[in-house]
């Protein structure tokens, strides 16, 4: 399959997944996002359109810089529970999970259940 109809096809997802996964001030939408070289998670409200707090495999802090970055699944649960504790800190602790168009296994996965026993309620 050509490279541009993957882009599509995943397009379609994320806007498909978009019209149900809707965060709003008091649960807040946990977006996922996967490069090839990094993990980004954002903590939106969609509501006001801003968002509340983020955490990447390029946050610079100590329990980070000890995780050996990089866009795998030991980088997935280290960026999962420092998402956790950034999102206790703000103040948030039940979100809407949005995958972004991945398929729910491997990183994904791993990131979900690493932010669930930091604490936060899906």
């Amino acid at each position: 399959m050509r490279t541009q109809k993957k882009h599509q096809l995943r397009q379609l997802r994320v806007w498909r997944l978009r019209k149900k996964v809707v965060g709003t001030g008091e649960r807040p939408r946990m977006s996922v996002r996967f490069t090839g070289a990094h993990i980004y998670v954002q903590f939106i409200d969609d509501s006001k359109g801003i968002t509340l707090a983020s955490s990447s495999t390029r946050t610079k802090s100590p329990t980070m810089a000890a995780a050996g970055l990089g866009a795998n699944v030991k980088s997935a649960v280290a960026v999962g529970r420092n998402a956790a504790e950034v999102a206790k800190a703000k103040g948030i602790s039940a979100v809407v999970f949005d995958r972004a168009g991945a398929r729910y296994h491997g990183k994904v996965k791993a990131l979900a259940d690493a932010a669930r026993e930091g604490g936060l309620q899906f």
